[in-house]
């Protein structure tokens, strides 16, 4: 049978990314992508001693290390590529939604290279993603105003950043599924943060980091890189837990912002519009069914 743990494992790589995305808002006007990420790591850094004894038990592989290194490197190149999109005169009514597809990437290289099979309430579950994933945007310029947002999508540098933020996050996704399947989710969130700290350690020693910053802006800044690399370890495991990398990313990436949407209502007095609403309702039912697995049909031989 099946291993389905790793639908509880997307779920909960979706919790602590929606979680993170709350208390990322607390500091986001406070520091720049860079120091966020020093930030970031430091946090991730504290949950070592979770996978601390799972290291010391087990002997990594070379393409298993060499993958999850990658993974790390992608990841923090999307942030940067966002970044400098926003800087570029990137509209977040556009660069936030476009970005927001990255799944797609994956479920491409998922459903192309992988060879993944799903069945069609999977595929229907995929396909109910997209437009969840722009209805949870916050942007609603999108639908009220659509003409003068494509008005803007033009070829120009920052458009070009979105693009490849949405690739390295899209192949970041898919090399994890490949790390995955050379060691442990363990060592392989080991090697993510290990990629994580040499690129701090770079961007630190480029002079992009400013660190006048305040102890709840630090405190702050921590607790949402641990969090954030939570979400990662979990979604390390539902690729481990034999989850499809078509299904993992997808329920993950559908359900975080419901997660986050909802807690800034709770404890941040957000306010939250139908459309929202709309997509929490779509992103729900688009992970119930990409979380359906068939059951295979068992076939007793005849008599001869």
């Amino acid at each position: 049978m099946k291993n389905n743990t790793w639908i509880l494992f997307s779920v909960a790589a979706a919790l602590f990314w929606g979680v993170w995305g709350v208390i990322s808002k607390l500091i986001a006007e406070n520091v720049n992508p860079y120091t966020n990420h020093v930030l970031f790591t430091v946090g991730m850094l504290l949950t070592l001693p979770l996978v601390w004894r799972k290291l010391r038990a087990e002997r990594p592989n070379r393409p298993g290390i060499s993958w999850g290194l990658v993974a790390g490197v992608l990841a923090v190149l999307g942030n940067v590529a966002v970044f400098q999109s926003f800087s570029l005169g990137g509209l977040a009514a556009i660069v936030i939604p476009l970005t927001n597809l990255y799944p797609l990437v994956t479920i491409a290289i998922a459903l192309l290279v992988f060879r993944e099979k799903l069945s069609w309430i999977n595929r229907v579950g995929i396909a109910l993603s997209v437009p969840a994933f722009v209805m949870l945007s916050g942007q609603a310029s999108l639908f009220t105003n659509p003409s003068a947002v494509f008005a803007q999508l033009a070829p120009t540098s920052w458009l070009l950043f979105a693009l490849l933020a949405l690739l390295f996050w899209g192949v970041f996704s898919a090399a994890q599924k490949v790390t995955t399947n050379h060691i442990s989710a363990e060592w392989a969130y080991a090697a993510f943060m290990v990629s994580c700290l040499a690129l701090s350690l770079l961007f630190v020693a480029l002079g992009l980091c400013n660190f006048t910053l305040s102890g709840r802006t630090v405190g702050l800044g921590s607790l949402a890189g641990m969090l954030n690399g939570l979400g990662v370890l979990c979604s390390f495991s539902a690729y481990k837990a034999e989850g499809k990398a078509s299904q993992v990313t997808t329920i993950a990436g559908a359900l975080q912002p419901v997660f986050t949407i909802g807690l800034a209502i709770a404890f941040l007095g957000e306010s939250i519009s139908w459309l929202e609403i709309g997509g929490i309702a779509v992103a729900m039912l688009a992970a119930l069914l990409l979380s359906n697995e068939p059951k295979k049909e068992l076939y007793e031989p005849h008599p001869v």
